[in-house]
């Protein structure tokens, strides 16, 4: 019993990381995202980690990868807010970085 917990809580961890990489054309994007302008715009705060190791949970933090095959998520970022999956507002701390619109989490498992 205390293995099946050991195994599931590590395959969660990794599930869900946040290492995301961004694709060149929409059509190879797992999501799609808007940058918005104000936070109280988005459905996601997110802040860009430093390290790949502190990119973990569905809560925004992420870290960008360098090759795609690195990556949890692939994303794209579009031109029009109507075009999007998901909006997203970068902020400049990690203690921000949260859901605002939890009804869109299901985007990033």
């Amino acid at each position: 019993m205390k293995i099946n917990f050991i195994v599931f809580f590590l395959l969660s961890n990794y599930a869900f990381s946040q290492k995301m990489y961004s694709v060149k054309y929409k059509s190879q994007a797992d999501v799609k995202l808007f940058v918005v302008e104000y936070e109280s715009q988005a459905d996601l705060n997110v802040f860009k980690e430093k390290y790949k190791s502190n990119a973990k949970g569905n809560e925004g933090l992420w870290y960008f990868v360098e090759y795609q095959s690195e990556s949890d998520k692939k994303v794209y970022f579009v031109d029009y807010e109507s075009q999007a999956d998901l909006k997203i507002f970068f902020v400049n701390y990690r203690s921000l970085a949260r859901w605002k619109n939890r009804e869109k989490m299901y985007l990033l498992y």
